[in-house]
């Protein structure tokens, strides 16, 4: 059964909220030192597999047709494996601050990216919501996060990192858009999962097999398992969701949602406080995510 749009309005909002959150525990993950993109991308990619392959046994089996193999294996490789890899490469010398600003170049790289992939028109409600919406992020941002990281500084190879992170999503959101809308959620990740996961085994293995998992400790082993089950497994199970009833255009908007929640997490305890430069920057970014879902070329 096919969602309704507010079903896969509430997705985006949980799947963006979990990575919001990822940020600020894959930059943990990185500063200890432990584990590498690549095994960290490894542990991901065998745990969301393993998960997704579990509760394919539940449900109705689904016949993925012979030819849309090849395109899963791209899309794969382009939402998953370069997506993740630019990610956790990035964060290793990028602060949390500067991601946060460069996720938000998404929604701009998938306006182009669906306009040119399906010919979605670039209508001046939309291009002004992303304007807009992109402005009040800015304004969050610089009255706003305060991770209280500072054990690095950003670098330029982190920015363009994350730049590619962001140009590569955007292509996955436009580009597969038909072929995930062909397949159930579990069918179309647990093959994506499973070839992400073939592909990264062989440089990664022999981390994975050196690591002493006993001792590792307990903030990395949360984090790692927030990392598996909320991060993959969960995010990727509900982004799908959206995608099958949202214009990518409108999914990409909701990549606004992950400076938004650093900046709660920086007020909860204690690093920052609320003024109204945050909530004239709030209202901004709502303003414009309004307008590109009134926008005609935003409706599915």
């Amino acid at each position: 059964m096919k969602p309704t749009k507010l079903a896969g309005h509430i997705s985006e909002f949980v799947a963006y909220t979990i990575f919001g959150f990822n940020i600020i525990i894959c930059k943990d993950l990185s500063n200890s030192h432990l584990i590498s993109p690549i095994g960290l991308f490894c542990i991901r990619s065998i745990g969301a597999t393993i998960l997704f392959w579990l509760i394919s046994l539940f449900i109705p089996k689904e016949k993925v047709d012979r030819k849309d193999y090849l395109l899963i294996l791209i899309a794969s490789m382009v939402g998953l494996f370069i997506t993740q890899m630019t990610f956790l490469g990035s964060i290793k010398v990028t602060t949390p601050v500067d991601v946060s600003i460069i996720t938000t170049t998404t929604p701009i790289f998938t306006m182009f990216a669906a306009a040119i992939v399906l010919h979605e028109p670039i209508t001046l409600k939309k291009a002004g919501g992303v304007a807009i919406s992109f402005f009040g992020v800015v304004i969050l941002i610089l009255n706003t996060v305060n991770l209280g990281s500072g054990a690095s500084q950003t670098k330029p190879a982190g920015i363009v990192l994350m730049l590619l992170n962001c140009l590569s999503f955007a292509m996955y959101l436009a580009v597969f858009k038909r072929l995930i809308s062909k397949y159930s959620v579990v069918t179309f990740m647990k093959w994506m999962f499973l070839f992400s996961m073939a592909v990264s085994l062989p440089i990664g293995i022999g981390e994975l097999v050196s690591i002493d998992y006993k001792a590792l400790p307990d903030n990395i082993a949360g984090g790692l398992l927030y990392l598996i089950f909320f991060s993959t497994f969960t995010a990727y199970f509900l982004i799908p969701v959206g995608q099958k009833v949202l214009r990518p255009t409108v999914i990409s908007l909701y990549a606004y949602l992950q400076p938004l929640i650093a900046s709660i997490v920086s007020i909860c305890v204690g690093m920052d406080r609320l003024t109204w430069q945050k909530i004239a920057a709030t209202m901004l970014i709502i303003t414009g995510v309004v307008l590109v879902n009134k926008s005609r070329a935003a409706s599915a």
